[in-house]
């Protein structure tokens, strides 16, 4: 059985109303059109580390295409609260419809917006706190969005806490590195999102923890995605990924870009005892409601409801 260091989250974003030319010749790094009023929002994915409680991020700056937001203070957020399809508000502005990209966060790893140190940390269960080492306090976002000409646009950070942080040593944890964070965060507006619904039947009892993972349709790999990667993260490629609640078997994969995905799911055990999950294997899983796993077509506004048995794969 392979074992791994388990990932978790982190990352932020916080906006702030500001206003921007209209006109291209007045600000070259924004796109000309109508103005929408568009709202941020900040969604966070499941851990698999049982050990943790919180995972707590300061932001000292945000930047759109290189331009900074007018009037941001420095916030401190736990992204823990804001899981399975939950949202947090974190501003709202007026952009020209067009295209964005090139989000920039600046991270305060020493204190938190109330001057207090650490600025950055994962908080255990047990109440100790653990500070997030980070090579670079600067985060580029490797993403884009697009602004509607409508009245409202809602834009959604879907941050893939699997991919941000991980854990080494004795519960200690670190940002992974710099190009590794820049793809840990989809943008979407969410008038653009599908979502899937799930409910699994464990017939065997496989495991101590079920995650599903979303991958674009032909791009997953098991060979691959079941072993460690760059800073030591298991599927890598995943898109998107969600947490199946262990009383009633239910799971959502919210804020999907239209497209066709494959899903997958892991078992994740705790074989030594050591209070950690540790990946176990791929389940095999078939569907009870007549959805090919490997062809699933999500288009906008649309909730799609997969129900599956799992069992281990022989």
């Amino acid at each position: 059985m392979k074992k791994i260091n388990l990932t978790i989250a982190a990352s932020l974003l916080v906006l702030t109303t500001f206003i921007m030319s209209c006109s291209n010749d007045n600000n070259d790094n924004y796109p000309s059109g109508e103005k929408s009023a568009t709202n941020f929002y900040i969604t966070d994915a499941p851990t698999d580390n049982i050990n943790v409680k919180g995972v707590i991020v300061t932001v000292a700056d945000v930047k759109v295409n290189g331009v900074s937001i007018e009037g941001f203070s420095k916030t401190t957020v736990d992204l823990m609260q804001y899981q399975n399809g939950m949202t947090k508000l974190l501003g709202n502005l007026e952009l020209n419809a067009g295209t964005y990209s090139n989000i920039t966060l600046e991270l305060d790893n020493e204190t938190d917006a109330n001057g207090n140190a650490p600025g950055s940390y994962v908080l255990m269960i047990d109440g100790t706190v653990k500070t997030l080492q980070n090579a670079s306090n600067s985060i580029k976002i490797n993403d884009s969005f697009e602004v509607l000409a409508t009245s409202t646009n809602n834009i959604v950070l879907d941050f893939d806490v699997r991919k941000a942080i991980v854990a080494e040593g004795s519960n200690e944890f670190k940002f992974v590195t710099k190009s590794e964070l820049a793809n840990s965060v989809r943008t979407i507006n969410e008038a653009e999102a599908g979502e899937i619904k799930g409910s699994v039947n464990d017939t065997e009892n496989t495991s101590d923890k079920i995650i599903v993972y979303a991958y674009a349709k032909g791009t997953f790999n098991s060979s691959k995605e079941t072993k460690v990667q760059g800073s030591g993260v298991l599927f890598a490629n995943a898109l998107n990924s969600a947490s199946v609640n262990s009383f009633t078997g239910k799971y959502e994969l919210n804020f999907l870009a239209e497209g066709d995905y494959e899903l997958h799911y892991a078992s994740y055990t705790d074989e030594d005892d050591d209070g950690k999950l540790e990946f176990s294997t791929l389940l095999e899983a078939e569907s009870l409601t007549g959805i090919d796993l490997s062809n699933i077509s999500v288009s906008t506004l649309l909730n799609i409801n997969i129900s599956v048995n799992l069992k281990a794969k022989s």
